[in-house]
């Protein structure tokens, strides 16, 4: 599984309003790509201005196709102008454990 972070800060941004629209959409949007697993963005609640992205996909080729398709990168472009910066973006690699392999 691949998990993907991001951090955004709407301090700056013009309209924290359409910030906050366009990432929803994104998610939704993400959420119903094959080989996602989750997508989904949080208001970080000591800092109200900053947004996190948490991601899960089912494998490398899943993120390829998702950052691939046009509207991930009108997404990132729009974002970026909006915010006046790019997301600080963070992929990791990990396995899915069951509980008996805990035990």
């Amino acid at each position: 599984m691949i998990i993907i972070t991001a951090t955004i800060s709407t301090q700056f941004a013009a309209s924290r309003d359409e910030v906050l629209a366009l990432c929803t959409e994104h998610c939704m949007r993400s959420r119903a790509e094959p080989g996602c697993i989750a997508h989904h963005i949080h208001a970080d609640c000591e800092d109200p201005e900053r947004l996190f992205f948490y991601e899960e996909w089912q494998d490398e080729d899943a993120v390829a196709a998702h950052f691939a398709i046009p509207e991930s990168r009108s997404f990132v472009k729009r974002l970026t102008t909006l915010l006046g910066e790019q997301p600080e973006i963070k992929m990791s690699r990990t396995e899915v454990l069951s509980p008996t392999d805990l035990v």
